[in-house]
């Protein structure tokens, strides 16, 4: 027999249980957030480049625009990639190292020298921030190396100014 203790006892744990599904649910809706740029250059530099291994560090991710220059870290090579955005869509146009801060190089990449001066002052302030190491470590890779992405293979391929720099590189 049920009796009004047990029937208020089940209404309150229903409502109980209600409120953690409705909690979990907000909860859940919290982490579907759209991802940011800086994730997304993160992200798709991670699916090409990580190895389980040698996990892809990538910091600092810089954007201006449809524009952006990420350092990466694996293991004992350092590098920065140069991004476009086309459609909603971060793709990597160039590798290199200490050139990717330089306007005049930026330039050169098919930017405009507005973006680029624009682009080279927000990396300058971003990498102010770390470490003379880490600095060290985006400067090996040498040279710039441009990413062909309509090769009939579809994966980019690079083409360009690379020198080999010391313990090789991507």
């Amino acid at each position: 027999m049920f009796n009004k203790f047990s029937l208020h006892t089940n209404s309150t744990v229903f409502t109980l249980l209600a409120a953690l599904v409705m909690t979990q649910a907000v909860a859940n809706d919290k982490s579907h957030k759209p991802e940011s740029d800086s994730q997304q250059i993160a992200r798709v530099m991670k699916a090409q480049f990580d190895k389980p291994d040698a996990p892809l560090k990538v910091h600092p991710v810089v954007v201006d625009g449809q524009f952006a220059v990420a350092g990466w870290m694996q293991a004992n090579k350092g590098g920065r990639a140069l991004l476009v955005k086309k459609k909603d869509k971060w793709t990597i146009t160039v590798c290199g190292g200490d050139g990717l801060r330089d306007a005049k190089v930026l330039a050169q990449t098919g930017m405009g020298e507005v973006a680029a001066q624009s682009l080279a002052s927000k990396v300058q302030a971003a990498e102010a921030k770390l470490s003379k190491t880490q600095l060290k470590q985006l400067a090996l890779f040498q040279g710039e190396l441009k990413i062909d992405h309509n090769n009939p293979h579809g994966e980019g391929h690079a083409q360009g100014h690379h020198r080999p720099a010391p313990h090789g590189q991507h």
